[in-house]
Formats: structure tokens, sequence, C-alpha cells
């Protein structure tokens, strides 16, 4: 990792979707066990795109490309918000914690949106 100078790692929307993604995985640890192949894995699998759409529009080397990766990974954000919505509807999380998975999520969307405006601006130029 040191030998490079930009990857989708030095991205920080993706370091911070990244620490999203460990959060939610250890919340979803939390959730019922009927659960599983329900809530627990739709809200593992949206988090996991977050990350994974960045990276691989990044690999992609051109920037409508890459904003077309990025939109898919916000549409997971959103996702995961109305996930959060089910936990806490179901009784699985508090309405503290939902706040805080809320806001944290909404931090990356605005991450997100600014890396896009970035990319379009570089295709513009």
């Amino acid at each position: 990792m040191s030998d490079t100078k930009s990857t989708f790692e030095t991205l920080e929307v993706w370091k911070k979707a990244r620490e999203l993604r460990i959060n939610i995985s250890k919340l979803s640890k939390t959730f019922s066990p009927e659960e599983k192949y329900k809530l627990t894995d739709q809200i593992i699998r949206a988090s996991r795109s977050v990350t994974a759409n960045i990276a691989e529009g990044h690999g992609r080397f051109h920037f409508q490309e890459n904003i077309q990766f990025c939109r898919q990974a916000r549409g997971s954000l959103y996702e995961l918000i109305d996930h959060f919505y089910i936990a806490l509807d179901e009784g699985y999380i508090e309405n503290n914690d939902f706040n805080t998975y809320r806001s944290n999520t909404f931090e990356v969307i605005k991450l997100l949106n600014g890396y896009i405006k970035y990319l379009k601006t570089c295709k513009n130029n």
C-alpha cells in the first residue's frame, strides 16, 4: 500500500464509508436470529455495496463511469437509511443509535456528493 499514490484507499469518502460498513457489521450482529436472511443480509449487502462501488468506479479511469458507480453507492447509502428505520421500528436499535447511524450515513452522502461534483468538474475540463 505504501507504493500507491492514488488508489480508492486514499479517498476520504471511501475511508468514511468503510468505517460506516464496519460499524454496520457490528450492529447487524445484534439483530434477532430470525433476521439473518432478511434485514441482516440486506443491511450488510447495502453497506458493502457502498465501498465496493466507490472502489470499482475509481478503477474505471473514466470520469463518467466513475460517476455512475458513485451514484450506485449513493443509492445504497439511502437504502441503508431505510434499513435503519426498519431496525428502529422493529426494536433492534434505540432512537439515539438510529440518529447516530443516520447522521453518519448522511456524512458519507455529503462526501460522496462532493466527490461526484469533483469528478464532473474533471470530466468537463
